[in-house]
């Protein structure tokens, strides 16, 4: 009784095995059939017609082209025709180029396209050979003070200053235009007493020369280390150092003013640098042993075409 239950029973787990194995197996089949056309169905999109390429290899621009072009189609890029690229563009507001004219681009333009259509005519009429093909490009090599374009017009020669004759100068940086006038006024480069006052009318006493003489400028108070601040826009035209006031620096204002600060140390601009009313230029130095007695200052003197003037008449309170 129990072998024929144990013969029945292990008569249902063989069925039941090979019965999952039947679904197994169908699953793996259908799974593998499924992939295999799924692959099939994207690899035809990709299908690329190498005899084209082939034929066209004498023709040197033409298959370079449908090369790339299979290429892009193989790589899943659509560039070709749609990617709308002008060699001939250049940077907007650049200092380093210059961006050429409407009309010089389109005549740019316009030999390009004819110098395409001269070359498909060329690579139709050229023949089979291989080796000439190789050979032809070598011949159309750019000649000295030719155009590159293609339309034979010689490129201009490179001037001196690196650039092309003919081709007007780029300027690196705007150049303000300096103005002032008799009524503009100034501002102090630091603020102090007036040590020295102005006097060009009669001699002033000097502490430390123990004399009296003329002086163009003011000289004013200050400690050591303080900030300079310019007291009105212009371009620095001198930065120099002199035994009496030491180092300093002289800046032009326009309309044949000028102004020139002593007694510096830490100078913060340079000759040719445009500076604005207010921007720090320099440290208060020591002062040099002319003004030993007088102390730590700054020169201050403001010229009208080599004339001085009193700079208090300009300085606000």
């Amino acid at each position: 009784m129990r072998r024929t239950v144990r013969r029945k029973t292990f008569a249902k787990e063989r069925i039941i095995m090979a019965a999952s194995s039947v679904i197994v197996l169908g699953a793996l089949t259908a799974t593998g059939i499924w992939l295999r056309n799924d692959k099939s169905s994207k690899e035809d999109g990709y299908i690329v017609d190498l005899s084209e390429i082939e034929n066209d290899t004498a023709g040197g621009t033409v298959g370079t082209q449908a090369l790339k072009t299979a290429e892009n189609a193989a790589a899943g890029n659509h560039l070709g025709d749609d990617l709308d690229y002008d060699p001939y563009f250049q940077e907007t507001n650049s200092g380093n180029v210059e961006n050429p004219d409407v009309s010089e681009s389109e005549s740019m333009s316009a030999a390009g396209s004819k110098t395409d259509e001269k070359t498909a005519e060329e690579n139709a009429e050229e023949t089979t050979d291989s080796s000439v093909a190789r050979q032809k490009p070598d011949a159309d090599k750019e000649k000295p003070g030719t155009d590159p374009s293609g339309s034979g017009q010689e490129s201009p020669a490179p001037s001196a200053e690196g650039g092309t004759e003919g081709t007007p100068a780029i300027a690196t940086a705007m150049q303000p235009v300096l103005s002032f006038g008799e009524d503009d006024p100034l501002v102090w480069p630091v603020v102090g007493n007036v040590l020295v006052n102005y006097s060009m009318d009669k001699t002033v006493y000097f502490p430390t020369l123990d004399q009296y003489k003329y002086n163009p400028a003011i000289v004013i108070q200050a400690n050591e280390g303080d900030m300079i601040t310019a007291a009105a826009s212009g371009k620095v035209i001198s930065v120099f150092e002199d035994p009496q006031i030491g180092k300093g620096v002289t800046m032009e204002l326009g309309n044949g003013y000028e102004i020139t600060y002593g007694q510096l140390e830490g100078i913060l601009v340079s000759e040719g640098s445009y500076v604005a009313m207010g921007d720090m230029i320099a440290q208060v130095a020591a002062p040099t042993k002319y003004y030993s007695v007088e102390g730590t200052n700054v020169y201050f003197k403001l010229t009208r075409d080599g004339e001085p003037i009193n700079p208090m008449t300009r300085l606000g309170n």
